[in-house]
């Protein structure tokens, strides 16, 4: 099977990938912050009735799946012009620093909330999901009338008062992923490659207002110390990143959006690099050097998650014995055999569904379920997997003209760009 031969898929597994999309979706519309309708952080379990941490770049997801339910009929293209519509409006009043949104964000007050100790400003990368998922928002609400065109503007608004270069610090050829009014400069964070921030970079230098110079992009992400790699895991070569690839999300969250098909320039071609990532995640769990129970060839995936002893971002030289199913499931643009052979897994198992979807991660061997779910993983497997359905989100964030001049600046080949 290829991934565009959606056409050979059996109707068990079309029902199997609707119903992980549309319980994982309920996440996004059923638990949205009642006051911002932003996408809550995380659900710890099946009674919680939600705080006011609101996650940034989940938030962006959670818009992604709301085009996604529009077009599978369970909400009406109306009802989610006017939720996203007061999301904006609560974003256009939350505090910004530099037009850049906070990792996280109060639903009630807009005020920012703190990650970490110095951590308490922009956070340019959660701001860049966020502006993905509004920009494929705006290309999907192309309706003449009033609701729709206020829509397309709110958006805009957001997008051009991001100030993408003073992420710059200063005229440096580097974006930096933090800054605070408190604290300034001092978490210290270059945005640099091979991790999930390619879409950062991507929306710096096509910005209609504060763009930053191309060749940021050289000089700033492609010269990160993970970046290049080229060497051989489990019989596959990975062209970017760190050994073994890292975990699954970054083959996830740049491109909700950005189409990796034939997409490439100087460094890699982005679908043979997202592909073969994803086969070694696979093939390393499939051959299960550390024992763990439950491991297998329908039962894989590593990546950020919640685990038993707090939250890390899985991998296989970071692997504790927890399968994320996001990780798989929303793999299946790029392995769709061995993304479906687990979806079945999963799907027999009712320990893994709770009250929206699949949960956040387990382990056999510890014999431990997460009771949660969150965002950052909820929103991969509605987007992703309409990817290798229908292609709605890359088709549409595509058609966005700064996404292609941006692409276009930074000497991306794209069939469509030709």
């Amino acid at each position: 099977m290829t991934a565009s031969a959606v056409s050979e898929l059996h109707p068990d597994d079309e029902a199997l990938l609707e119903r992980a999309q549309r319980e994982c979706f309920r996440y996004f519309w059923d638990f949205a912050h009642p006051v911002s309708g932003l996408a809550r952080d995380r659900s710890r379990g099946p009674d919680d009735p939600g705080d006011d941490t609101m996650a940034i770049g989940g938030s962006g997801f959670g818009v992604m799946a709301m085009l996604v339910a529009i077009e599978r009929g369970w909400i009406g293209r109306g009802d989610a012009v006017s939720h996203i519509a007061n999301s904006l409006d609560f974003l256009a009043n939350a505090e910004r620093f530099h037009g850049a949104f906070p990792h996280f964000m109060d639903g009630k007050t807009g005020k920012a909330i703190a990650f970490g100790e110095l951590d308490d400003g922009a956070d340019l990368v959660e701001t860049s999901l966020l502006i993905q998922g509004l920009l494929a928002a705006r290309q999907y609400f192309d309706g003449t009338h009033r609701a729709e065109t206020e829509l397309r503007a709110a958006i805009d608004k957001l997008w051009h008062e991001v100030e993408w270069d003073w992420f710059l610090r200063g005229g440096t050829t580097q974006l930096y992923w933090h800054w605070s009014p408190r604290h300034e400069w001092k978490m210290n964070f270059l945005v640099r490659g091979w991790n999930e921030c390619l879409i950062t970079y991507l929306l710096a230098v096509a910005a209609p207002r504060h763009a930053i110079p191309p060749e940021a992009y050289h000089t700033g992400w492609a010269t990160g110390h993970e970046f290049l790699n080229g060497k051989d895991y489990y019989g596959v070569t990975l062209p970017l990143g760190p050994e073994y690839g890292g975990p699954l999300f970054f083959t996830h969250y740049s491109f909700m959006g950005l189409d990796p098909r034939g997409l490439e320039d100087r460094y890699a071609n982005y679908w043979q690099q997202n592909q073969a990532h994803a086969l070694i995640n696979y093939r390393h769990c499939q051959e299960n050097p550390n024992g763990y129970l439950g491991y297998g060839p329908d039962c894989w995936g590593l990546t950020a998650s919640d685990t038993v002893d707090g939250y890390t971002a899985h991998a296989p030289d970071r692997d504790k014995g927890v399968i994320s199913p996001t990780a798989a499931v929303a793999s299946v643009p790029y392995l769709p055999e061995q993304s479906l052979a687990a979806l079945r897994r999963f799907s027999a198992d009712p320990r893994l569904w709770g009250r929206f979807g699949l949960i956040d991660a387990f382990s056999e061997t510890h014999d431990w379920y997460a009771p949660t779910h969150l965002a950052i993983d909820q929103g991969p497997i509605v987007v992703m997997v309409e990817n290798f359905r229908s292609g709605l989100l890359w088709k549409h964030f595509m058609t966005a003209p700064e996404i292609r001049e941006g692409l276009r600046k930074l000497e991306f080949h794209e069939p469509a760009l030709v």
